[in-house]
């Protein structure tokens, strides 16, 4: 057995998926926090089983590629919980403009936690190589931005144009922009600076209909 399963609450054993997915989870959760405290390259293999209690076997059951692969399983879920918490502070917005300057702002604020700084923006284009970096940060921010645009769009916040267009301009800048955070001596300052341009970025593409 892969790790010491407690019983379900009523003597009985999990069941043998329940015992993957636990399993799982204990090695995301034992990366996660080495990925995020000292790097990719400062973290061994032994680490992380030993962290999550399991073994050796169960890392390789789980992630054939090793810890590329169980990196690549952290990075992922970083992402994903980055974009759900900043779809939800951004849907507190009445203004679709509202929604758009705060959903940006939330991603660079996560910008200067240590998760987001050496797991999703500095280990994870060299870990993963720039084109599967890329295509996961596309899949987890891109289609919110692009609501969050022609939201702007059709409520006449935004100039009429292409909300899909304007999501990939500003998803590259965010993206540069996050990389400057992430590598910045004082994140919280750079965060600030970064903040303020990519908000002129923004206010550029109301046109007509600013005010």
């Amino acid at each position: 057995m892969d790790v010491k399963e407690p019983d379900n609450g009523e003597g009985r054993p999990r069941t043998k998926a329940a015992q993957s997915d636990a399993t799982i989870a204990a090695l995301v959760g034992a990366a996660r926090e080495l990925f995020a405290q000292r790097g990719y390259a400062g973290v061994g293999t032994e680490e992380i089983v030993q962290a999550a209690g399991v073994t050796r076997g169960a890392l390789y059951h789980h992630f054939r590629r090793g810890k590329e692969q169980l990196f690549q399983a952290v990075l992922v879920q970083v992402s994903a919980e980055t974009t759900t918490r900043i779809a939800h502070l951004a849907s507190a917005a009445d203004d679709p403009w509202d929604e758009l300057v705060i959903g940006i702002d939330a991603f660079l604020d996560a910008c200067t936690t240590p998760e987001m700084q050496r797991i999703v923006l500095i280990d994870g284009p060299a870990v993963l190589g720039w084109d599967l970096w890329r295509a996961i940060d596309a899949e987890h921010g891109l289609g919110l931005l692009e609501q969050a645009v022609q939201n702007a769009i059709d409520a006449g916040r935004l100039a009429p144009q292409s909300a899909r267009a304007v999501a990939h301009v500003l998803l590259g800048a965010l993206d540069e922009a996050a990389m400057v955070v992430a590598r910045a001596d004082d994140p919280v300052a750079a965060r600030a600076e970064m903040g303020k341009t990519v908000r002129h970025l923004l206010e550029g593409l109301r046109g007509p209909v600013a005010g």
